[in-house]
């Protein structure tokens, strides 16, 4: 088999519909565009919409860009560490997945909200500056993953 070789599934073309071809077509006269006014005439483009504001424009989903290369992070405040872990413990992304504190598999991003008093060992794929400065204050280390 070939490309050439390929044809459309039965019953799924219509023949092309003739228009002007006499009063007997059905689409004979005026072609199937009513008698008289703009769209009689040819004049107004398809997707012309009488002077309202064009569906282009009013919807703002089909504007913009998206970046396909954004990577989002799921997130957790220092806070959330010091009432969930115990002092001295080694937690990562396995842990907080564990214990309900981020839902997808998404990198991991450790915010500075609130104040933590135990030292943790963190392991996350990106720290805030802040979140970096609380945790080894509170005699904790931090290792990128």
């Amino acid at each position: 088999m070939r490309l050439h070789d390929l044809k459309p599934a039965p019953g799924a073309t219509h023949r092309k519909k003739r228009l002007g071809r006499g009063n007997a077509s059905g689409t004979g006269k005026t072609s199937g565009r009513g008698q008289k006014g703009q769209r009689a005439r040819n004049k107004v483009p398809a997707w012309f919409e009488g002077g309202q504001m064009p569906i282009q424009r009013r919807v703002p989903k089909f504007g913009g860009f998206t970046n396909r290369n954004r990577v989002e992070y799921e997130v957790v405040n220092v806070a959330r560490l010091a009432e969930v872990f115990d002092a001295g413990a080694t937690v990562g992304p396995d842990e907080f997945v564990l214990k309900g504190l981020v839902r997808r598999k998404r990198p991991v991003k450790i915010l500075a909200n609130g104040d933590i008093g135990k030292a943790l060992t963190v392991k996350a794929n990106k720290f805030s500056k802040q979140a970096v400065e609380k945790i080894q204050g509170a005699g904790g280390t931090i290792e990128v993953v």
